[in-house]
């Protein structure tokens, strides 16, 4: 009977870590929460030999079935964020109930946990739910993630390589972007050793690069010259609103800028080749995957 349960495990970093385990563990040994088995990526799962257990957040007697007979929870934090709040409380007292041992919660990256920090409205139901998992009398590991590498190209434009500019009001900040995959090999190596019991951990690179950076390794490889402008915020927001871009992701966007240039994300740590014994994806070698040719 299986005994790792990971939560959002048709998302893009749940499903990391299930190939993951899959490489550290039997089949067996692993369920995944899905809340549609039917969906294409839970169907895929389950083919691999991986348990399915039904599930919502937002239904409080699906996750304390779901949880039972698991020692240790693989916890991915809500992308529903005005709704967040209650959802992880839900988890943390289904799991009390269901017996859980151990919880690792993907909790981010910050400094400024007061509301005056511009991604205030993301940091709240992180901020809450380890409090609650440290009182909750389980065992934790509580994974302090920075953004994702994967999104970079988000944050430099879909059209970078045709402006020739990266715009962004993130200032000279800098940021410790990681993988999905790193993140998941090391969720995986943790949810199958012993030694992370009620520990916190910095998930973030090894160097971390500001776009000023970003815009100079882009240009090497490239070949194509890359300016960095990072504008005010009003004149961010209005170029974009005149640019048709929804006001909530704008929002979004400049949030996270903001917090980059407050140092927000700053943050360089050796966990993931500490834990894993491989070094992350940097920055550089990202780009030349992304950006090559």
């Amino acid at each position: 009977m299986a005994n790792i349960l990971i939560t959002g495990a048709t998302g893009q970093l749940g499903q990391k870590v299930v190939k993951s385990l899959l490489s550290r563990t039997e089949a067996s040994n692993i369920a995944a929460m899905v809340r549609n088995p039917e969906k294409e990526e839970a169907v895929d799962i389950a083919g691999r030999g991986v348990e399915l257990r039904k599930a919502d957040y937002g239904d409080y007697e699906s996750l304390v079935k779901a949880f039972q007979g698991i020692s240790k929870l693989y916890f991915v934090s809500g992308s529903d964020i005005p709704h967040r709040l209650p959802q992880h409380e839900n988890v943390v007292k289904a799991a009390v109930e269901a017996g859980v041992g151990h919880v690792v919660y993907t909790s981010f990256e910050r400094i400024n946990e007061t509301e005056t920090s511009p991604i205030a409205m993301v940091a709240e139901a992180h901020i809450k739910t380890e409090a609650w998992l440290k009182s909750s009398g389980i065992t934790y590991t509580i994974l302090k993630q920075n953004l994702y590498l994967d999104m970079l190209p988000m944050y430099l434009g879909e059209k970078v390589m045709e402006t020739g500019v990266i715009y962004l009001p993130a200032g000279n900040g800098k940021t410790g972007f990681v993988s999905r995959k790193d993140m998941a090999n090391l969720a995986a190596e943790i949810l199958t050793s012993k030694g992370h019991e009620n520990k916190s951990y910095d998930v973030t690179a090894e160097k971390a690069y500001s776009f000023a950076e970003v815009a100079e390794e882009l240009s090497g490889i490239t070949g194509k010259s890359i300016q960095y402008v990072s504008p005010s915020l009003e004149e961010y927001n209005n170029t974009l609103t005149k640019a048709g871009v929804p006001a909530q992701f704008i929002a979004l966007f400049a949030g996270f800028a903001q917090g980059i240039a407050q140092g927000e994300f700053e943050q360089t740590s050796d966990i993931i080749f500490r834990v894993t014994g491989k070094h992350p994806v940097s920055v550089p070698e990202f780009l030349r995957q992304v950006y090559k040719g």
